[in-house]
């Protein structure tokens, strides 16, 4: 059995450490490569791999180690720079390009990469594909030549993706000219976000915009608004969007400096795509960790939510399997399927754009349309992990709880995947009561696993 390397996004670690040590990168490299030319029904000629990267430190000698393993096993590799993950992906699917590949660690800090890579249809690669990478990368019947470190050919890109994404605004309308703060998080979309709103017209104040290769998300960007929201509201910007460290998220920030969330964009778009007849099966997908809130605002405009688990990429596969246009994630991630098959932040700013532009409203008034529900976590410490169905007296404490909600909350009992404990999470309208029965069902885990 291969060695996991891939988690539900990517590649991860810390940098110089497995699996990002360079022995192992390198592999990597010569693993997708490999792949790319064996297994994704190439014809005879090398694979052709865009390669991108965030702002961190440790990024140029990864993406030479990467480069160095998949051109010993003849892939052609183009080096585009600093560009965030969906610019990579557009790559990926729009120009000659067989495979995209991402070093970044997203919105972790600077000491830790990734490795993230998209197939030709500017998807990530699923679990079979990274199956396949892993069994690869642990098989001993094959190296890696030790060969002298290598020169990637540099070609800048980012041209290509920008002009692209200024056709998703095609008028700015009454919102020409209005003042936009914008928090790059000294990380990816420092190569792009700044160029990108100035051509549309509007009046940028940019912050998280001067990257020294450790300072991607310190104190800034999408993890932390504080700082967006505090100069929204001294330069009396019209809003303000903070990207995370590789550009694929979006927190937004009405103009009195209230954090919009990745649930609240949810709502605002599938309304208005469902109002233009843009939303087929009238479906919008979501994770488990968007609020109860977000779900009964849907059904209440006859919108059906999908929930699928943490993880864009599973958004993306239940977005494809059931030809659903809109889907994200309470983080920010936002995949719109006429633009992109991964979320992308400048892409979800700008589709709010259009919609403050069509709409009339401001973003104040439209992410106000969300009641989020009160919640309350409560996790117990447990001896085993009994699957909770098989423990009558859990089983009937739950039972009850979602029977008073009547549809008007809801109730996620699961186990943690790193320790021996319970979580249970209820949502409903009133936080005294959802802390009341939170309780009600932890006591009869503790009085039957504890």
């Amino acid at each position: 059995m291969a060695n996991r390397l891939f988690g539900t996004d990517g590649v991860r670690g810390v940098a110089g450490e497995w699996p990002l040590d360079a022995a192992t990168v390198r592999r990597l490299g010569a693993a997708v490569a490999r792949l790319a030319k064996d297994r994704l029904g190439r014809d005879s000629r090398a694979p052709r791999i865009v390669l991108g990267r965030d702002t961190r430190e440790s990024g140029g000698w990864i993406a030479n180690e990467f480069a160095r393993g998949a051109m010993a096993f003849t892939a052609e590799v183009t080096d585009a720079g600093v560009m965030p993950t969906p610019g990579i992906a557009f790559l990926a699917r729009s120009t000659p390009f067989d495979l995209g590949v991402v070093l970044s660690a997203s919105h972790n800090p600077f000491g830790d990469n990734g490795i993230k890579v998209f197939s030709g249809k500017g998807e990530k690669f699923g679990d079979d594909n990274e199956r396949a990478v892993e069994q690869l990368v642990g098989d001993s019947s094959w190296s890696v030549a030790d060969a002298p470190p290598v020169t990637v050919p540099t070609t800048l890109l980012v041209e290509t993706y920008l002009e692209y994404l200024t056709r998703l605004l095609p008028s700015r309308g009454r919102l020409a000219g209005a003042r936009l703060a914008i928090d790059m998080a000294n990380g990816a979309t420092t190569a792009t976000a700044d160029s990108l709103f100035r051509r549309l017209g509007f009046d940028v104040i940019a912050a998280g915009d001067n990257p020294d290769g450790r300072n991607i998300n310190l104190a800034c960007g999408s993890t932390h608004p504080a700082l967006l929201a505090g100069l929204v509201v001294s330069e009396k910007c019209r809003l303000g969007v903070a990207f995370d460290g590789d550009g694929d998220r979006a927190i937004l920030v009405d103009h009195r400096g209230h954090v919009v969330d990745g649930d609240a964009v949810l709502l605002m778009l599938g309304a208005h795509f469902k109002q233009q007849g843009k939303l087929p099966g009238d479906t919008v997908v979501a994770t488990v960790m968007s609020n109860v809130g977000l779900e009964i605002a849907f059904r209440d405009r006859g919108i059906r939510m999908l929930r699928t688990p943490v993880g864009d990429k599973y958004v993306m596969e239940e977005m494809l399997a059931g030809g659903f246009a809109l889907g994200g994630e309470q983080s920010g991630h936002v995949i719109l399927a006429e633009h992109l098959p991964t979320g992308d932040g400048m892409a979800t700013a700008l589709a709010v754009l259009r919609v403050m532009a069509e709409s009339g409203k401001e973003l104040a008034e439209l992410a106000g349309e969300l009641r989020t529900f009160p919640q309350t976590l409560v996790n117990v410490r447990v001896k085993d992990k009994t699957p909770v169905a098989e423990v009558p007296i859990i089983q009937a404490a739950i039972d009850r709880v979602e029977t008073a909600l009547d549809g008007r909350g809801r109730v996620l009992v699961r186990y943690s995947g790193t320790e021996p404990l319970l979580r249970i999470m209820i949502e409903g309208e009133d936080q005294a009561t959802v802390q009341a029965w939170a309780e009600e069902i932890a006591d009869a885990v503790r009085s039957s696993l504890a």
